[in-house]
């Protein structure tokens, strides 16, 4: 009996250590535990003790920054909870995360700039960084939120989000105010469509409390894309969108081209040269407001289409598809905005892409629709 008690015991420590992180906010995740009042400055924001904000560890200028926190003449609102956190000059907060070797995982957090134009957070886990830039503000109010994707090396690994700007006065920086994590099912290849994760449902995490997406960067900025097989060819991010805040064509994600011709989505599939493919997908608008004729263009192989929508800004879409001859084992396909589009609230939009389908003409598959 106290052998088997023994082994019990030694079954549940074993799972302690080896159990990964769950899906959704990182632990204190939205930073509503906070220092103790000792373990403030003077002014109440610096964090002066290592350790003093749970579950993170702190390296440099960071502060502790309440809802509706004065600078200047600026109001700070934290539209997921209460609480943030600002990084200055070449400071860092860090968590070490419990997580599966060699799986795949998005980390979602939400940032805005306060002070210079060009801040950047240099988001890491283990040997995997990258730069994320904040130049462009995508949301009316000036919060947005970002993905990077890593895969796992160690079972242990730690993240960091460190601010590398250097600017005259050392409290300028970032505003971190919530960090979730998303594990990331790659998905595989099927015969009944060559695009993998053409319905775009398996991304980044999503934090229910806001409603304007999550940026996915350029590949330039991320090794291991959070939207998986999709990569962003461009100087500018794309916008993953959920069917709780937008109207989504199908399922209960989708994709939005924010930035124009900077706004490049792609994946790259494998093809039999001499071999006709025809590829369908989804052409809308996401219920944003986001008004006006808008033309998505479409490349793959020698192929190309334009396709024009016209949003009212209430929801819709249409279906469109493209015939081509691939010529190589290897075939790019592309959906890009011709054009830019804002809201009467001043944040970027765009048309927006769904149910991308990729076949064969002899495989019959669904009814082919050209582009009105």
């Amino acid at each position: 009996m106290l052998l088997y008690g023994a082994l019990f015991l030694l079954i549940c420590a074993t799972f302690q250590i080896t159990a990964a992180i769950t899906d959704g906010l990182l632990p204190n995740g939205d930073f509503k535990d906070g220092p103790k009042s000792t373990e403030l400055n003077g002014t109440g924001t610096q964090v002066i003790d290592k350790f003093a904000l749970p579950k993170w560890e702190i390296d440099g200028f960071v502060e502790y920054i309440q809802s509706g926190h004065r600078q200047g003449d600026m109001h700070i609102l934290v539209p997921e909870g209460a609480y943030a956190v600002r990084l200055g000059n070449e400071a860092s907060i860090k968590q070490r995360l419990k997580v599966s070797k060699r799986e795949y995982y998005a980390i979602t957090f939400s940032a805005v700039r306060t002070c210079a134009q060009s801040e950047k957070l240099n988001v890491s886990i283990s040997t995997e960084s990258s730069l994320v830039p904040m130049q462009t503000v995508y949301s009316s109010i000036g919060w947005d939120s970002y993905s990077w994707g890593f895969q796992a090396k160690f079972s242990k690994v730690d993240l960091v989000i460190h601010n590398p700007g250097i600017e005259e006065d050392p409290a300028c920086g970032p505003l971190i105010d919530a960090v979730a994590i998303q594990t990331l099912d790659p998905p595989p290849l099927t015969k009944y469509n060559v695009i993998k994760n053409g319905d775009f449902e398996e991304g980044p995490y999503l934090f229910v409390n806001t409603a304007w997406g999550v940026l996915i960067p350029p590949m330039l900025e991320d090794v291991h894309s959070p939207l998986p097989a999709w990569m962003v060819e461009s100087l500018k991010a794309v916008k993953y969108i959920d069917s709780g805040h937008y109207t989504v064509p199908q399922g209960k994600r989708a994709v939005e081209l924010v930035a124009g011709r900077e706004s490049a989505l792609a994946q790259v599939v494998r093809t039999i040269p001499g071999k006709t493919y025809a590829l369908t997908f989804s052409v809308g608008d996401a219920a944003d407001g986001c008004v006006g004729y808008m033309m998505v263009e479409v490349y793959a192989d020698r192929g190309n289409l334009k396709v024009l929508y016209e949003s009212n800004g209430t929801g819709g879409f249409k279906k469109a598809s493209l015939k081509f001859v691939a010529t190589g084992n290897r075939t790019r396909v592309v959906f890009l905005s011709s054009n830019y589009h804002m809201k009467f609230d001043g944040s970027l939009c765009g048309p927006v892409i769904d149910d991308v389908l990729l076949l064969s003409v002899r495989n019959p598959g669904r009814r082919l629709l050209r582009a009105t």
